[in-house]
Parts: structure tokens; sequence; C-alpha cells
């Protein structure tokens, strides 16, 4: 019985008999290892580094105040992007990015509960210490119920939206808004002095380097999104591979911020999810690429590796 197994160029590869030369990978490795590290070390020394002055609440605020006013409110009220977010910052219900009828957030939980009107302004203010108008319109506003907060809050949204900066202040017209004019106006202050990018900072640990709570705060505001669209960084600007500046960015990540570009991804609201997903896909099927039948074959039917070798093959015409 014979059992030899019938020889399939789509699996099988021949037995080569042709010419042999000796070849030093460890050699080549080195070279090229030293060739990358010096046009790596060149090319910083020649180009430096495009990096922009870090934004902060300070630097926001002191910019733009009244961007800042405009948002300090919303995140009192509740009503900012963070507020509203879901997990994994809070339990909002019904918002968070979804795989079909899979939540990926609400599988893993709330891990960083942020709660904006607390964490972003009324714990910050409680900080302040020395002033008199300060304190008491905490108090008034503690003392408040949910109601009247609500009304106050909704009153000074209508005011912020129309105010102006005015001899290094910011300007609202009066209204119905009771003690949330000077706690927002008190916070501003805290913002431009610096002191709010400290309060916000994560103490959990000894170096204090969580800066999700300031990071959010600062993406709910205009400013930084403008500063992003400015330097081209936006996701309708294919931002994840973009760089400040001119500089080249990760050219390597097109595949990934095309599909943000392109219908259902560019409207959709789980955007993010669903590249992430796609994109795992293909990886999956980039690595299985040697063991689907055709597609492995494309090399051989298109001949391109007569090219490569081509000085091989031009020796045995």
């Amino acid at each position: 019985m014979n059992t030899t197994r019938r020889f399939n160029p789509d699996r099988d590869v021949e037995e080569w008999t042709g010419a042999t030369r000796p070849y030093d990978l460890l050699k080549e490795v080195t070279v090229c290892f030293l060739v990358v590290a010096l046009l790596a070390i060149g090319l910083a020394i020649l180009f430096s580094s495009p990096n922009d002055q870090a934004i902060s609440l300070r630097t926001w605020a002191n910019a733009n105040p009244v961007d800042f006013a405009q948002t300090a409110i919303t995140e009192l009220d509740g009503t900012s992007a963070s507020a509203t977010y879901g997990p994994p910052y809070n339990n909002t219900p019904g918002v968070s990015q979804k795989l079909g009828p899979i939540s990926l957030a609400e599988l893993m939980g709330i891990n960083e509960y942020v709660n904006p009107p607390t964490d972003f302004v009324l714990r910050p203010l409680e900080t302040v210490r020395g002033d008199a108008q300060l304190t008491a319109a905490l108090t008034q506003f503690n003392a408040a119920g949910t109601a009247q907060q609500a009304s106050w809050e909704h009153a000074y949204e209508q005011a912020v939206s129309h105010a102006t900066y005015i001899q290094g202040s910011v300007s609202v017209p009066s209204g119905p808004y009771g003690p949330v004019g000077s706690m927002v106006a008190s916070l501003t202050q805290m913002a431009q002095s610096g002191a709010l990018d400290t309060s916000m900072l994560n103490e959990a640990s000894f170096f204090g380097t969580d800066y999700t709570r300031s990071l959010l705060f600062l993406s709910d505001g205009g400013y930084l999104s403008a500063k992003a669209d400015a330097q081209h960084l936006s996701g309708d600007q294919w931002g994840m591979m973009n760089e400040v500046g001119n500089y080249p960015g990760q050219a390597w990540l097109w595949l990934y911020t095309m599909w943000y570009q392109v219908k259902p991804f560019s409207t959709s609201p789980n955007a993010d999810v669903q590249v992430w997903a796609l994109m795992m896909v293909l990886t999956v099927a980039l690595i299985l690429v040697p063991f689907i039948p055709g597609l492995r074959s494309i090399p051989r039917w298109s001949k391109v590796y007569r090219i490569i070798w081509r000085e091989h093959y031009r020796s045995q015409s």
C-alpha cells in the first residue's frame, strides 16, 4: 500500500537542489540595528521633538476663562460629557460603548468612579481657606434642596452663555442664580492660579500622577478641542496618526484611523469599540494567512518571488 502523500504546491515545499551561499544572519541583524539606531539618533538631534507645552486647567482658564466658566457650570449641573459618559467613569445607563448587544465597559464595571459636580467643583472649592464669600456661597448651596440647586444652575447656565471677559475677570449678566455665580467665579480664579490642577490630582498614590479628572474636565470644554483642530489632531482629521506641527506622525496607524472616516463608523456612537473589533478580526486574519487556502497561494500565483529573486532567475535562464 502506497502511503506517500501526493505533493501539494499550496502546502508543500520542494527540496532545494540549487546553489547555496553562506549567510550570516547575526551579522545582518547587528548591522541593521546599528544603522537604524544611528539614523534615529541623528534625526532626533537634527529635528528635535515636536513637543508642545502641556495644556493644563491653568492654561485653559487663563487663555479662555469664559469657556472655562461655561464648562464649569455643566460639570456642576451634571450635563457635561464626563458626567453623562457612563462606564467606566459613572453609571449613566445606556450610553456605554457597545459591540452589538454587549457593553464591554459595563462588563468591566465602574473602576474609575468620577462624579463631576463633586470632584470637579464642590470638593476643590472646599479646599479654599480664608474666603468668607465663597464659604457663605457653599453653605447656602449645600443647604438648598435639589430643586433649588437645579434652578440656580439652570439660571447661571443661561446667563454665562452671554458672558464676556473684561479687565481680568469674567463678567456674567445678573440673574436668579443665587450662590452659583460666586462659586464658578472662585473656581475660575482657582484654576487661573494653578491650585485647581493640584486639588484634582488623585492622591491615592504618593507621587500624585493620576490626571484622569483634570483631563476629563479639559476634554469637556471647547479650548482643548480647538487646539486639536488647529493641529489637525481631531478624529475627522486622521488625528490618531498625525503629529503636532508639520512633523510626520505615526504613519503605520493609517489602517486604524481610516475606519473612523467611513460609514458606518464615522456616524456611529460606538465607533471606538467597533473599530477595535474590526482591527482584531483583521489582525487574526493576518496571523492566519499561512493557513488559509487560496489566500496563502497569492504569492505563488502572482510570481512576485521572481521579482524579489530576479538575479537568481536571470542566472538560470
